[in-house]
């Protein structure tokens, strides 16, 4: 159900990640487990913004995977998470779609949720975020994507002036990059003395490297203006 691969990612390490994904490589047993990796490195070229050399990499995967293998699921995603990156949303959200479908009916459930938050990030949020609630709930072993979900779907309502169902999004997202939505829904609302107590958590709780805009925002609702 968990992805089995996530143990190699280090975001905040790419060259690292690399490295043991082409360390991996040498462990492989079929094609369709070689395409998964290759889709792995697939991704670290699209964080590199390398999307020409990621894109390839996806069409090394597609001629090994079978059409209804795991190895496709993560093609069709990584794919789609290229052309996303790459700026073209349009080609992105159809693959994301078939990644999810193809995931759930296989019963990769970590991926589906990975698709369906995927998609969210493209066209019909809520929708699409509510779909990888659902299956979190439904499967706790992916308890992990609850708080960035909720998080999407937090900044989703916020952005559409709901912010009594953002707020109850973001207090159900454990992590500390949610208190910043905390604070600024909380200011919208008007409860100020709320608002200002979350806005001094994020501060305190997110990298000191956060953009200048953002801070100077926290510490304007943290001192109540």
């Amino acid at each position: 159900m968990e992805d089995r691969l996530r143990e190699l990612w280090d975001f905040a390490d790419l060259d690292g990640t690399e490295a043991r994904f082409r360390a991996f490589l040498g462990n492989v047993e079929t094609d369709d487990e070689r395409a998964e990796v290759l889709t792995q490195l697939a991704r670290v070229e699209g964080l590199r913004e390398n999307f020409a050399a990621g894109h390839a990499l996806v069409d090394e995967a597609e001629v090994l995977v079978a059409p209804d293998s795991t190895g496709r699921v993560r093609a069709l995603l990584e794919r789609g998470r290229l052309h996303r990156s790459g700026g073209d949303s349009e080609a992105a959200q159809p693959l994301f779609v078939a990644a999810f479908i193809l995931a759930k009916t296989r019963g990769d459930l970590s991926l589906a949720v990975d698709a369906a938050h995927m998609a969210s990030l493209v066209d019909d949020p809520e929708k699409w975020t509510k779909q990888g609630i659902e299956l979190v709930v439904a499967n706790p072993g992916l308890v992990r994507w609850l708080g960035p979900l909720h998080n999407n779907l937090g900044w989703f309502y916020f952005e559409n002036g709901r912010y009594d169902e953002a707020l109850d999004a973001f207090e159900k997202t454990p992590e500390a990059y949610a208190e910043s939505g905390k604070a600024k829904t909380l200011h919208a609302l008007g409860r100020s003395a709320e608002a200002a107590e979350a806005a001094r958590r994020a501060l305190e709780l997110l990298p000191h490297d956060s953009q200048e805009e953002w801070v100077k925002e926290m510490e304007a609702i943290a001192e109540g203006s």
